[in-house]
């Protein structure tokens, strides 16, 4: 999973790699921060500052180790916190005991993940079908991953029911809580629901999720369609809460933000409908 991810952020930041490179080596002799200029050169909500890229490791075989973990650490923050909730470097430890971590990388560089052969719709499909897969390998319940898409649609469309009508109408704005938000489909679903509806409608994303990869696959998912996540819009293991307190916080504050609970991702123990929770149905 975590070479499939990011095999997919290598094929986004293809195109405005040398652009990224140069705008680095001009703000560092400028001696400003880079950050800012670098993500508006990447034309995404992450970049990445090593000459390095998939395709280039394989030039060097007698250290892919090392120049993978040179390449992943020159990601930006956000990226690397999605390979550490993979606990990608301990699965290149264990490849490159085996001697199969060259094999393994040379496989993935080959593969076209593009947004322009992939879109993010059917990268989101290869997400869901590789965790249904390894949880079948594993004896796991897919579904303690991840919701159908079908279940999904069916349940944001219950959901937006009752405010059709209000949401074409201008300066939209909802706020979409998930407190199992699982791979994000849900988080997903919803914002490409409420954009069918009303293109220039505001969506503000919140999550959380128990499972570090669930976490991992939504959060690269929602930065390669450009959501905006600051970091406590999807907390993990350490901070349950945390999403849950700012997205009331943010309905207190601003009357005119309705807010949405989303909830059913089988990774959680409840599910909720406008804020009331109900019990799951087993």
């Amino acid at each position: 999973m975590p070479f499939t991810v990011l095999r997919r952020l290598d094929c986004v930041l293809e195109s405005t790699k040398d652009a990224v490179l140069a705008e680095l080596a001009l703000r560092t002799k400028s001696g400003v921060n880079p950050e800012p200029f670098l993500l508006r050169k990447s034309d995404q909500l992450f970049y990445n500052t090593s000459p390095l890229d998939l395709k280039k490791l394989m030039g060097d075989q007698d250290h892919i180790g090392e120049n993978l973990r040179a390449y992943l650490q020159a990601f930006s923050p956000a990226v690397r916190d999605i390979f550490e909730s993979f606990e990608f470097h301990t699965q290149i430890d264990k490849l490159a005991k085996s001697g199969l971590l060259y094999l393994v990388t040379e496989k993935f560089a080959n593969i076209d993940l593009h947004p322009a052969a992939v879109s993010n719709a059917q990268m989101g499909a290869v997400f869901e079908e590789l965790i249904r897969k390894f949880a079948e390998l594993s004896n796991e319940t897919a579904g303690e991953h991840f919701t159908p898409r079908e279940v999904i649609r069916l349940m944001v469309n219950l959901l937006f029911i009752e405010d059709d009508d209000a949401l074409t109408k201008p300066g939209v704005v909802r706020s979409i809580y998930d407190p199992t938000a699982g791979t994000g489909g849900m988080l997903s679903v919803a914002g490409e629901h409420l954009a069918s509806l009303n293109p220039e409608a505001r969506l503000v994303m919140y999550g959380q999720e128990l499972n570090p990869e669930s976490y991992a696959i939504c959060k690269a998912d929602m930065l390669i369609k450009g959501r905006t996540l600051p970091t406590s819009n999807l907390a993990t293991r350490c901070r349950p809460t945390v999403c849950r307190n700012e997205f009331e916080h943010e309905e207190s504050r601003t009357r005119s933000v309705r807010r949405f609970w989303l909830c059913g991702a089988a990774t959680g123990g409840t599910s909720c409908h406008r804020g009331v929770p109900r019990s799951r149905d087993r």
